[in-house]
Formats: structure tokens, C-alpha cells, sequence
């Protein structure tokens, strides 16, 4: 009784699973693998190495690796003041990083927007006290910017629920032996927190590598990643082919960073929670 009991509960994850993973992804590598005619090509593939698309695409990977870099050098000094305050991850601290992202990702964005355009709020308060203006709306840093801020709670959590389930005994043993903070963090905490660096890195690239909606509001649809192109062959040019193939070759980094998360969190310690 309770195996078929548990058969009907796990229904509507089975349903749910069907309607909005395998038939999407289904769509995707149907539309991806034919062109206009329902005819098998791999040219909506291959169209990856055409210049505008890799220009696009590496655009994306080097302002996604420094989002990446950034969050990573701001979240592990904060994930350890966090862990050695004794914080639990009820508490107030860790909630109010965990708050954006219950904000709508579109709203939080557009808040950027309005603090970053040329008459934006920043500006005007530099222009009261008659200092220069900032004028990165519609450049990289801005998208680099928004990408930070969105993703940055990304990189905390994982890093931190490492943290906190080090061994204390394991750092006063290191310390007990003569090493310094420094080789401390060099060859026993960091090497014991390497899971949650990685899903960590994993969980900021991969969204900063896909994302077109910052770009298109902080890089004002003048910078486009490889987000924007794929997003304008559904919705501008209503290539579907096209934009399914695309989405196909970005998910080779979906999977990379998957093997790679699996590979140095075989235990799962990296996790948000």
C-alpha cells in the first residue's frame, strides 16, 4: 500500500516534469535539429561559428567570468564572517541576502536602471555635491554590474553552508601544528570548501552566461550577448531553428559545469541550503 501510495504522490512531479522539462527540451532538439522544411541539418549548429554569433558569445564569456570572479572575492570574505559570527541559517544576517531573491528578477534590475541612467539617482546626488558623474549605463560595466548584484546571493549560500560544516577541530589542529591563517585557509579551509566554490561558480556563470535581461536594460539592447541573439531569433525574427540551435550549444556549458560540479561535490556539500 504505501509503494502505491507513493507511486500516486510522486504524480504530479511525473506530470509536471513531462509538460515543462522533456517536452520543452524535446521542442528544442527537434527545432534545432531540422530547418524551415522539417528537414534534418545541423546548420542551425554550425551557425554558432559565424562571426556576429561568436562575437556574441564571447562577449558573454568573458563578462560572465568576471561577474564570476567578482562574486567569488566578494562572497567567501562574507561567507566567513557570516560562519564565524555562528550565525544560523535562520537568522536575520542570512536572510537578508537570501530577500533579493525573492524580489522580482525583472524588478531588481530595473532599480539598477534607475540608479545608473545619466539623470538616475546616483548621477544626482554627484551632480548636488558637484562631482563627476558616473556614466556606465549602456556599457559592460553595467552589465556586469546587474549581473553581481543578481547572482551574488548565488555564490554566498553555497560557500557559506560549506563553511559552516567544516570540522573546527580539523582548523585548531592545523594552528596546533604551526601553520599561519594564511596556510590555514591555503591547504585546509579552502581545499574543504572547493564543493561549495563550485556550485557556487556553477550557479553565477551559467545564469550570467544565458541572461539577455540585463543586458537588454543596463546594456540598453546596444551590447548583445549570446542571450539577446538567441532570445531575438524567437521573438524578432521568429526563427525558431535558428534560436533552438543556438540554445543547443549553450547548453554544452550547462553540462560542463554540471560534470564539473559533480565531479568536486560528489558528496552534495555544496548545496544553497
Amino acid at each position: 500500500m504505501k509503494t502505491k501510495h507513493g507511486k500516486w504522490l510522486a504524480m504530479p512531479f511525473t506530470v509536471w516534469g513531462i509538460l515543462f522539462i522533456l517536452i520543452p527540451l524535446f521542442m528544442i532538439f527537434y527545432y534545432g535539429f531540422t530547418d524551415a522544411d522539417k528537414q534534418f541539418t545541423l546548420t542551425n549548429i554550425t551557425a554558432i561559428a559565424k562571426p556576429e554569433h561568436l562575437k556574441a558569445l564571447g562577449l558573454s564569456i568573458l563578462l560572465s567570468l568576471i561577474a564570476t570572479v567578482i562574486c567569488l572575492v566578494l562572497a567567501y570574505p562574507l561567507a566567513m564572517i557570516l560562519s564565524r559570527l555562528g550565525v544560523n541559517q535562520n537568522s536575520f544576517i542570512v536572510l537578508i541576502f537570501i530577500l533579493p531573491m525573492w524580489m522580482n528578477f525583472l524588478l531588481r534590475t530595473l532599480a539598477w536602471q534607475t540608479l545608473l541612467e545619466k539623470t538616475g539617482v546616483i548621477n544626482s546626488v554627484l551632480t548636488f555635491f558637484h562631482l563627476p558623474t558616473l556614466n556606465i549605463i549602456n556599457t559592460p560595466y553595467a552589465i556586469v554590474l546587474g549581473m553581481v548584484y543578481n547572482f551574488l546571493p548565488f555564490m554566498v549560500l553555497p560557500i557559506y553552508n560549506a563553511l559552516i560544516k567544516l570540522d573546527k577541530d580539523v582548523i585548531n589542529a592545523a594552528r596546533d601544528l604551526g601553520a599561519n591563517s594564511i596556510q590555514t585557509f591555503t591547504q585546509v579551509i579552502f581545499p574543504l570548501t572547493l564543493p561549495g566554490v563550485i556550485s557556487g561558480i556553477t550557479m553565477v556563470f551559467i545564469p550570467a552566461l544565458t541572461t539577455f535581461v540585463i543586458s537588454n536594460l543596463l546594456g540598453g539592447s546596444k551590447i548583445l550577448l549570446i542571450g539577446n541573439v538567441i532570445e531575438q531569433e524567437f521573438t524578432q525574427a521568429s526563427n525558431w531553428n535558428l534560436g533552438s540551435g543556438l540554445s543547443l550549444v549553450m547548453m554544452i556549458f550547462i553540462v560542463i559545469s554540471m560534470a564539473a560540479s559533480a565531479v568536486f561535490d560528489k558528496d552534495g556539500e555544496g548545496g544553497m541550503m
